[in-house]
């Protein structure tokens, strides 16, 4: 019996995928584990291969085309059999699933505007806070360039958007005046959220937000009124008198109470301010124990008095006033934790360093950056041979999703950038066709870019491996943690001049440690040591690489 076969889901955000190349032909025998067709999704291009076996019938989508997921791909069945049934009804069924969202989204129209009582002028358009990645969850407005009444034109620039991975440009899709504005500069808001009204000048803002919102402000007002409960039960705590050990009744808020306890302060010590002697927040605050202090003090003064009492030098203790400031943490580097602390703590984390002679590389770069327009860094030397070295050793380059383990059989390699807010990785694609200089510009554009905040996502996704370069720093020797989903990173030190043994002498030599992180449910400790003596082939033969 013939089997359907629909665009796959390849990945988490995947919505709709291309057919960039079919590589089995109706009339084909398929095998149960062919490839099929090269699927680019929102984020690569992979190698869809067959669970079924048969003949390829029939082909849904050409390539090229682009469709959704679930779409009619694919039919595969026995030679000769009638498929034009399976055909009919994949399109009839997709034509029936589009009228039932297009119906079901006119029914949450029409009851979000019935619960809201109101509806949205022709002409006004509510804009939400954009999804400008793919693992963007919410968003910062860096800076608005559109004030409330500007007119707003189709394809003007409304604001600066901070995202978890770079501050991008959000532009207008609408024109009109910029009636309301939702987030402040420097407020964080989920995706989705209202960032902005535009629509014709003298428009009721407050009339379209509420029809925007439909029930959710019903839903809102629920927590608001439990906000009210809670406020007047605190308040209601606040009247209570608090009573003492002692017996005697001491009137205090619960705020002054909570700082008092906090501060170790005895609250039959302080003498309240407020009305009927009432303690509040500012009579902790303002509380020094001089009473107290002079009254454990007569004593001391008194037994130093005595002629039994030894004198002792006074001792000069060093005062100061202690200061803390919070910041607030941006998006990039929220993200920046999460991801580090998924990797870290799922990735089994092991490292292998080793110590490469660099001195024909010494040489080498000089031979190289003494032609014309020619300007060659040991990291490019690195992240070439890296990329040679990955050829060879494909188990490096894999990804682990927890069925099944990812080879890459194109090579991505991201350089690690140090920018004042954290950490961005650019992506060098098809690194290890890239010749040196090739290298070398496109790590200084990328990392110009990234400095700057003016890198696309896109030019920070699909990396395979990592390389983290601190050499210029003056670290000798350092660890990293893997950038996931890649399987490995490179951490490389800097080049030190230091006494080495060549052919029985002790000599001057130039030497520079690398150390590569893996991780053990891809990479097996001796395929992470093959990989590196293959580096150091390369770093201490650089016209290996150019071979």
């Amino acid at each position: 019996m013939a089997e359907v076969i629909n665009m796959p889901r390849l990945s988490d955000t995947m919505e709709e995928g291309t057919v960039a190349k079919w590589l089995k032909q109706v009339g084909d025998k398929i095998e149960e584990g062919d490839i099929l067709a090269e699927i680019e999704t929102d984020k690569a291009t992979m190698e869809f291969e067959s669970f079924n076996e048969g003949t390829l019938l029939y082909i849904g989508i050409k390539e090229g085309d682009t469709a959704p997921v679930d779409s009619l791909l694919a039919i595969i069945g026995e030679k000769g059999e009638d498929v034009s049934g399976l055909i009919n009804s994949a399109s009839s069924d997709a034509k029936e699933e589009k009228e039932a969202e297009a119906e079901a989204k006119k029914e949450e129209k029409k009851e979000a505007s019935e619960a809201s009582g109101a509806t949205i002028p022709d002409g006004v358009e509510i804009v939400k806070m954009p999804r400008l990645s793919d693992t963007m969850e919410e968003g910062t407005v860096a800076t608005w360039l559109k004030k409330v009444g500007d007119e707003v034109e189709e394809g003007d620039i409304l604001a600066e958007i901070e995202t978890d991975k770079a501050t991008m440009e959000f532009e207008s899709f609408y024109s009109g005046t910029l009636l309301y504005v939702g987030i402040n500069e420097g407020e964080t808001a989920p995706v989705d959220s209202v960032l902005a009204v535009i629509g014709p000048k003298g428009t009721d803002v407050e009339a379209v937000l509420s029809a925007g919102s439909g029930s959710a402000s019903e839903e809102e007002s629920a927590p608001e009124e439990t906000k009210k409960a809670e406020t007047s039960s605190s308040n209601g705590q606040e009247s209570a008198p608090i009573t003492a050990n002692d017996g005697q009744r001491i009137f205090a808020s619960p705020l002054a109470k909570k700082i008092a306890q906090d501060k170790g302060i005895n609250l039959q010590d302080v003498k309240g301010s407020g009305d009927q002697g009432r303690i509040i927040k500012k009579d902790i605050e303002e509380y020094q124990p001089k009473q107290k202090a002079a009254e454990k003090a007569l004593p001391a003064q008194e037994k130093a008095s005595s002629p039994q009492a030894a004198v002792a030098a006074p001792i000069n203790l060093p005062v100061g006033q202690e200061g803390t400031e919070e910041v607030k943490n941006s998006q990039m580097r929220k993200v920046i934790a999460k991801r580090l602390g998924e990797s870290k703590f799922s990735a089994p984390h092991y490292y292998l360093t080793i110590e490469v002679d660099m001195d024909y590389a010494k040489v080498s770069r000089e031979q190289i950056n003494g032609l014309p327009d020619t300007k060659v860094s040991f990291n490019d030397m690195v992240v070439k041979a890296c990329a040679m070295a990955l050829k060879k050793h494909p188990q490096v380059n894999t990804s682990w999703n927890n069925e099944t383990t990812r080879y890459n059989h194109h090579i991505h390699i991201g350089v690690a950038v140090a920018v004042d807010e954290g950490l961005l990785v650019p992506v060098l694609k098809f690194a290890d066709q890239m010749t040196l200089t090739q290298i070398g510009a496109s790590v200084k554009d990328l990392a110009g870019k990234a400095r700057n905040k003016k890198i696309s996502p896109a030019e920070m996704e699909g990396s395979t491996f990592t390389v983290s370069n601190l050499g210029m720093f003056g670290i000798s020797e350092f660890t990293s943690i893997i950038n996931q989903p890649n399987s490995a990173i490179l951490s490389v030190g800097a080049i030190v001049q230091k006494p080495v043994v060549k052919n029985g002498q002790i000599v001057v030599g130039n030497t520079m440690k690398v150390t590569l992180a893996c991780d053990h449910r891809t990479v097996d400790g001796a395929t992470g040591a093959q990989f590196l003596q293959t580096l150091r082939a390369y770093l201490e033969n650089p016209v290996t690489m150019l071979a």
